[in-house]
């Protein structure tokens, strides 16, 4: 069997509606840091729920993903591009996950359920820690920043394909 020349459609929208969602994550998180205007608070909950719905969709994409034949990388890249490439992959897939879990444990340990639109609430702990708190809140930034210098990797990458190499791998998300 021959492998595809573009992503399956599947793939493209999960890939394109989560690099949206997270980019408003991103956004909303570091607003929120940089600000104690009124508008936080509902920023801040809108954030959490958000959240937990990128976890849903990383954990259907990583389904999605794992059921699809992708296509290859041009012949013409070098092993170590093609390393890195899979790599960074690997690493999107696990900032995706660590971000969204990160976020629920420093909510949990503040003793803060996490609303979710209004259709169920997810617990917090009983008792407060903040030790844990403060460990999951500082993970949960680095982690942020970490996703930020990724996706700004990618964004390269994807633009060195593009315009210098001029192949078909950009192509074959859009």
């Amino acid at each position: 069997m021959t492998k595809p020349t573009r992503f399956p459609l599947s793939m493209r929208l999960f890939h394109w509606g989560m690099a949206a969602l997270m980019l408003a994550m991103l956004t909303a998180g570091l607003l929120m840091v940089k600000s104690l205007e009124p508008w936080q608070l509902n920023v801040l909950n809108l954030h959490k729920a958000f959240g937990l719905l990128a976890l849903l969709l990383v954990s259907l994409r990583l389904v999605n993903r794992l059921r699809q034949q992708l296509p290859a990388l041009p012949d013409s890249l070098p092993a170590i591009q093609k390393a890195i490439a899979r790599a960074s992959h690997y690493l999107l897939y696990g900032l995706m996950f660590a971000m969204p879990l990160s976020g629920y444990a420093m909510q949990y340990f503040a003793g803060r359920p996490v609303e979710v639109f209004g259709w169920f609430r997810l617990p917090a702990a009983l008792e407060v820690n903040i030790g844990l708190y403060s460990l999951f809140r500082e993970m949960h930034g680095i982690l942020a920043l970490a996703l930020v210098a990724l996706i700004m990797l990618h964004i390269a990458g994807a633009l060195h394909h593009h315009v210098i190499r001029k192949d078909k791998v950009l192509k074959s998300m859009l």
